[in-house]
């Protein structure tokens, strides 16, 4: 008669026969990764790319873009409130100093500069007036000093008299008082007038100096008028390019609104912007590299603005060959900031196959072979990249994309 078997039994048979699949399937995997790593892969010479080697200095960069702009440009701006008249250039036209660009009807200012210039006739004919007047014054004040002076000389001489006289027993003590009094008197109005006199000396200058000043400033005031007059003829104060011209003829324009730009297309510099993660590595004097197709400029940075605008940090560089033929207004450029420099190093050209780690795995050329090597990477830039160690200088190193061959040791070149 046949035993039941327990249940037990039953799952630990097949938690045993689990296992040993588990196990199977795992030695299998193992075996597969394990032969593909030993078997030798094969690749054409024509799809790969390489590169040699070489002992030389290399440059740490970050990306950034940058703008070419006119190093020189000066903007024209309305001296007046008047109306546009004719535009006489175009943009994109050369033109020399001293050339006319915009014409603008001035006939208002015009009119104001008459008005001011007959005001200030007038008020310098209020000055003759007010020193005519005040010389009168003075002169009626001086005059009446003078006949106070007679008059104590003449009361001088009646106390004297009185004296005399009442020594001879002519006179009485009465009379020689009241001399003595209506000279005291004079005297005193002789001191009051003097005073007076001097009073009326400081307020003739203040008067004066007032009138003199007030003149003085409808005087600047009319200056500045004929200055901005004469600006309102507005031509090209240098030689250049222009870049831009109010052409709304009829269209009124305000004191100090923009009527041309006028470039100076001698020298150029960059304007750079980058993200604000790059903060840190961005400061003034920092050394740049320009790229225009495959040409390289050089320059630094001279200031950076202190605003960020949507994550953007804007900069300017100034190029050490601010004259370069290359160099276009509005122009888009590749622009790299230099954040450190080594000297002397192994280096290799820059390819697909490096992908930014600093520890990564490339291949080296051994007649028909590739051997993988593991090697530490430094500095890197657009066009090389630092390998510390695990080569040496004529090295042959392949710098296209190699992830499909990730797991091979050995490739065949064919």
């Amino acid at each position: 008669m046949d035993k039941e078997i327990t249940l037990e039994v039953t799952s630990q048979k097949r938690k045993k026969a689990a296992l040993v699949g588990f196990i199977v399937i795992a030695g299998l995997v193992l075996a597969i990764f394990t032969l593909r790593s030993f078997i030798k892969s094969s690749i054409n010479r024509s799809e790969i790319t390489t590169a040699v080697v070489e002992t030389g200095n290399i440059e740490n960069t970050i990306n950034a873009t940058g703008e070419v702009l006119p190093e020189f440009e000066e903007i024209i701006t309305s001296p007046i409130n008047a109306s546009i008249k004719n535009a006489l250039m175009d943009a994109g036209n050369k033109v020399n100093a001293g050339q006319s660009i915009i014409t603008l009807d001035k006939s208002a200012t015009q009119t104001e500069y008459e008005k001011q210039r007959f005001q200030l006739e007038s008020k310098r004919n209020e000055i003759s007036k007010l020193k005519l007047d005040l010389g009168k014054s003075f002169y009626d004040i001086q005059s009446n000093n003078d006949i106070k002076q007679l008059r104590i000389s003449d009361l001088t001489d009646a106390v004297e008299n009185a004296k005399r006289l009442y020594k001879a027993g002519g006179g009485t003590r009465e009379n020689i008082e009241q001399a003595e009094l209506n000279l005291k008197v004079a005297r005193l109005e002789k001191k009051q007038l003097e005073n007076e006199i001097k009073n009326k000396q400081q307020t003739m200058r203040i008067e004066i100096k007032e009138a003199e000043i007030a003149a003085a400033i409808q005087a600047n005031d009319l200056n500045e008028l004929l200055r901005k007059l004469k600006l309102a003829n507005v031509v090209a104060t240098r030689k250049g390019v222009i870049t831009y011209v109010n052409k709304n003829i009829g269209a009124n324009v305000h004191e100090g609104e923009t009527l041309a730009r006028i470039a100076d297309l001698g020298s150029f510099k960059i304007q750079g912007s980058i993200s604000d993660n790059s903060l840190d590595d961005l400061h003034a004097g920092i050394p740049v590299i320009i790229r225009i197709n495959d040409n390289q400029l050089r320059g630094h940075v001279t200031n950076v603005s202190p605003s960020i605008q949507n994550s953007i940090i804007s900069f300017d560089i100034q190029l050490d060959d601010r004259s370069n033929k290359l160099l276009r207004p509005n122009m888009k450029v590749d622009v790299f900031l230099v954040t450190a420099t080594h000297n002397k190093v192994m280096r290799v050209a820059n390819g697909p196959a490096f992908k930014g780690s600093n520890l990564q795995d490339i291949f080296l050329i051994n007649g028909t072979k590739a051997i993988r090597r593991t090697v530490h990477i430094g500095l890197t830039n657009f066009d090389f990249v630092e390998i510390k160690d695990g080569v040496k200088p004529g090295d042959v190193v392949i710098t296209s994309d190699m992830s499909e061959y990730k797991n091979s040791t050995e490739i065949t070149i064919n």
